[in-house]
């Protein structure tokens, strides 16, 4: 936010319009994402690195859980004593499938759309006002009346 404001008041201090900074907004809002979420893309590859691991690992894990749990429930292995509704087997046949969506879904970057939001609108909010430069308050009053109501 201090830099939008900084960039807000220069603007006014020079007595220009909002046009006449687009160019010095964009920087400042590509700056601001690079500063905040640049040092975040270093752990990509590594992330990348776990999450390929995991799939692999988690892979080969259920893939000889279920070759099992279809040798004892479809094969015909089970003892004819142990049911198959309440079975611990299928709840954890179901757990594993949930650690294998967990890792599935892992980003490789620690970026996310809610932080490139947070961040554009705080660096772009101070310079909201300057609005004000290209519409006069009378009539923005009177268009967001008409909306309004």
């Amino acid at each position: 936010m201090a830099h939008g404001a900084l960039l807000a008041a220069s603007s006014l201090f020079a007595k220009a319009r909002l046009p006449d900074f687009k160019g010095e907004i964009a920087v400042m809002v590509v700056l601001m994402l690079l500063l905040a979420l640049g040092p975040l893309l270093l752990f990509a590859a590594q992330l990348a690195a776990v999450k390929r691991t995991g799939l692999r690992e988690y892979g080969t894990l259920a893939q000889r859980y279920v070759l099992e749990f279809d040798g004892k429930w479809l094969g015909g292995g089970a003892p004819a004593d142990e049911p198959l509704v309440g079975s611990a087997d299928i709840q954890s046949l179901a757990d594993l499938g949930t650690g294998y969506d967990v890792v599935g879904t892992m980003n490789s970057a620690l970026i996310t759309k809610d932080a490139v939001i947070q961040i554009v609108g705080a660096t772009l909010a101070p310079i909201a006002p300057l609005v004000l430069t290209l519409i006069p308050l009378e009539q923005l009053v009177k268009t967001l009346a008409r909306i309004l109501f």
